[in-house]
């Protein structure tokens, strides 16, 4: 039986055994535990660079969170990325032997692994130049929501059903985003309104300006206005447009609550909401005749 220290010394013959070579350098179990050890360490120690960066360092200096996020989020995959060969380096593999296989790489990504490659770059277009960022409310296709994380490959946005949707970069970077937020968290709601052609469009207005002063979630600055649009087949045609940033997650909500209170304040005023009606005229010409009279008074 052997003893502890036998034990021991068999145990780093084992690990410390060449298993590969590339170029000069001889790989062992032991150089791959280092290195996976030692790479898990970077890793813990980008993210919790990033935390620093994000949650104390800028909150200072830099108030806009999404901004601080992508900062914290380059840096951390800087990091990583230059303390991964920093690690190979020191773990004595020669990273000139490594050429052949940057080259199959490459090969790889520009066959097989194109996708991958164009979100990663796309990922750092977006936090770079910054077209959506953590907390903007955006619009990709048919999906509405707010952002919640940007990757490097892939963001997450959160929509109004609480669904984290995932999107890769490429789609921000080759289609058409619409950024509610992008400038500021105003949002501007309009609210289409149809009375009857007996209604004072003057009374109109005001009753559709006082439901919008007296709603909370409507700014005054910029005002609420009302605008005459059409005169429609059946009814004079307003426009109630206003402003609001607390409702920028639910406008269809908002534009609901402010049917029901315009609806209520047009009962008490007696403003009527006319029905869709269609008036149809007829000429003499038009009216088909199953019997004729003839000149002489007699049937054709």
């Amino acid at each position: 039986m052997l003893s502890l220290p036998d034990a021991f010394l068999h145990a780093h013959r084992f690990i410390s055994r060449p298993l590969l070579t590339i170029g000069q350098s001889q790989i062992s179990f032991y150089t791959i535990l280092s290195i996976v050890l030692a790479v898990s360490i970077l890793y813990v120690a980008a993210r919790l660079l990033k935390r620093f960066i994000v949650n104390r360092l800028l909150v200072d200096t830099v108030k806009d969170e999404g901004t601080r996020l992508a900062l914290g989020t380059i840096t951390q995959y800087l990091v990583v990325f230059f303390g991964f060969f920093v690690v190979l380096q020191s773990a004595g593999i020669d990273l000139s032997a490594l050429t052949v296989l940057s080259g199959t790489i490459g090969i790889g990504i520009g066959f097989g692994l194109q996708n991958i490659a164009n979100n990663f770059f796309s990922g750092v277009i977006i936090l770079l130049e910054r077209p959506v960022k953590v907390g903007d409310r955006i619009q990709v296709g048919e999906i509405n929501g707010d952002v919640v994380r940007i990757a490097i490959r892939s963001t997450t946005i959160l929509t109004n059903d609480n669904i984290n949707i995932i999107i890769p970069n490429s789609e921000f970077v080759s289609n058409q985003v619409i950024n509610w937020s992008h400038n500021d968290r105003n949002l501007r709601v309009t609210v289409p309104v149809g009375v009857s052609y007996s209604s004072d469009p003057e009374e109109v207005k005001l009753v559709l300006l006082q439901v919008a002063d007296d709603h909370p979630d409507i700014l005054q600055t910029p005002r609420p206005d009302v605008i005459f649009s059409d005169f429609g087949s059946s009814s004079l045609d307003f426009e109630l447009r206003v402003w609001t940033k607390t409702r920028i997650q639910t406008p269809k909500i908002l534009r609901s609550e402010m049917n029901f209170r315009i609806f209520e304040a047009f009962k008490k005023r007696g403003i009527e909401i006319p029905f869709p009606q269609t008036d149809l005229h007829f000429r003499s010409s038009d009216v088909p005749f199953w019997e004729k009279k003839d000149e002489s008074g007699g049937k054709g």
